[in-house]
């Protein structure tokens, strides 16, 4: 067994919010590059009812929201969904990034989803971002002046937000929190996927090439 593959049965798995109306493009760049990776992805939901995303695709859970545990996991994902503007539904999804937060364990949120924790208080003390500052502000949250307004994603220690037009920075927020790219790479990761840089290409094959070395 090579020292990667003894990393990644090793680590937690990622959780992954879902509800009907889920924003599917939105955690699409993440999940994929954390699953190449090495974390396991694991789809929560209110039930283990089917959930249906925006795009009209199917998603079973693999556990109910009262099943996942801070200490069990390396991330909770949360993206945007009609459903949060809509009522209180997803309340509960908000209280759980809570719990999360409060254990020290990271949460990842992008659109509406920063709109469920400004109104769970999780944004009024913490530098964060959204779609635009006045969708947050409609919340009635006390975190106006932590707003970045010139940046489409923010880390604040362990909490990710996020607009909705960037998930490839969404998804380069996570990529880094967790390990999966650093530094030189997790550069170049975002500008081949955000702008189709072929130099970046280039460092990231670079990147693979030592590591696949290393494992032999």
């Amino acid at each position: 067994m090579t020292s990667s593959t003894t990393a990644a049965t090793a680590r937690k798995p990622v959780h992954v919010a879902v509800y009907d109306t889920y924003a599917d493009w939105e955690s699409g760049h993440a999940t994929a590059w954390l699953a190449r990776g090495g974390y396991e992805i694991r789809y929560v939901g209110a039930s283990l009812d089917p959930v249906t995303t925006i795009g009209g695709l199917r998603i079973t859970p693999d556990l109910t929201l009262a099943d996942v545990r801070p200490e069990d996991s390396a991330l909770l994902v949360l993206t945007g969904g009609d459903l949060w503007d809509e009522g209180d539904e997803l309340t509960p999804f908000a209280r759980k990034a809570r719990a999360f937060l409060d254990a020290g364990v990271p949460v990842a949120a992008i659109c509406g989803a920063t709109a469920g924790l400004a109104r769970e208080g999780l944004l009024d003390d913490r530098p964060h971002t959204s779609n635009v500052s006045f969708y947050l502000q409609a919340t009635g949250y006390k975190g106006a002046e932590h707003y970045v307004p010139d940046a489409t994603a923010v880390t604040d220690g362990d909490l990710i937000t996020a607009n909705s037009t960037d998930p490839e920075g969404f998804a380069r927020e996570i990529l880094g929190r967790l390990g999966v790219y650093e530094g030189e790479q997790l550069d170049a990761w975002y500008r081949l996927f955000r702008t189709s840089d072929p130099a970046a290409y280039e460092v990231l094959a670079a990147g693979e090439n030592q590591g696949s070395g290393e494992d032999r």
